[in-house]
């Protein structure tokens, strides 16, 4: 699990195509702390290590994977947002991030205010239900706040410190991002789908089969 708050940026030092998928070399300064098997989310999208040392580590991208997320893009030189996995004794800023790609959107606007930016995204119509003014949304593996919401864009406030530090400031207009909504909507959803919208019909139900708190 995640929170959204990137740690780095890391650097696309090799991209390998392979018959089962693309093998990625990404350098950053956390590269040798990594053991094969960790997750990682590379803008917003949960990896797990292949092996690293302070050069670089490798992760692999599945057929799933690329067919999911715009990663199949990836050059040398690019950068992405990273962030290691949320330890049990952590801090937990941001929101719970799960590093599993929803869907890829498009920059749409970009504008200076102030010192800080304000940036638009498309917004998917098969994920327009999940997202609330106001509400938390992981873009490219960042935890950003909904300030503004119409029916396919959003828009999103980004102060100095997260536009320095993520690959936010090299967007452009028509770029593609990673979206991730917030899982409890999701669960919510479900939740009341399987109670035909009713949100006490799973207690009900467990009375007619005998269950008791």
């Amino acid at each position: 699990m995640f929170t959204g708050i990137v740690e780095t940026t890391g650097e696309v030092r090799e991209v390998r195509e392979g018959a089962d998928g693309t093998r990625v070399r990404v350098a950053c300064g956390f590269a040798d702390e990594l053991a094969h098997g960790e997750s990682v989310s590379v803008s917003g999208a949960c990896l797990t290590v292949e092996g690293g040392d302070a050069d670089g580590f490798e992760l692999f991208l599945s057929a799933e994977t690329l067919a999911r997320t715009y990663l199949d893009d990836l050059a040398v030189g690019d950068r992405v947002n990273l962030e290691r996995a949320l330890p049990a004794d952590g801090r937990f800023d941001g929101h719970v991030v799960q590093g599993h790609v929803d869907g890829t959107a498009e920059v749409t606007r970009i504008e200076r205010v102030g010192d800080d930016w304000e940036f638009a995204f498309s917004l998917p119509g098969d994920l327009a239900q999940y997202v609330v003014e106001k509400g938390s949304i992981t873009v490219d593996g960042i935890s950003l706040t909904v300030a503004d919401l119409a029916a396919d864009e959003f828009a999103v406030a980004v102060i100095p410190a997260t536009y320095d530090l993520t690959n936010l400031s090299e967007k452009a207009v028509g770029d593609p991002v990673h979206l991730e909504v917030d899982v409890i909507a999701k669960y919510v959803e479900r939740l009341l789908a399987a109670g035909g919208g009713d949100p006490q019909a799973p207690y009900a139900r467990r009375e007619e089969n005998g269950a008791s708190e």
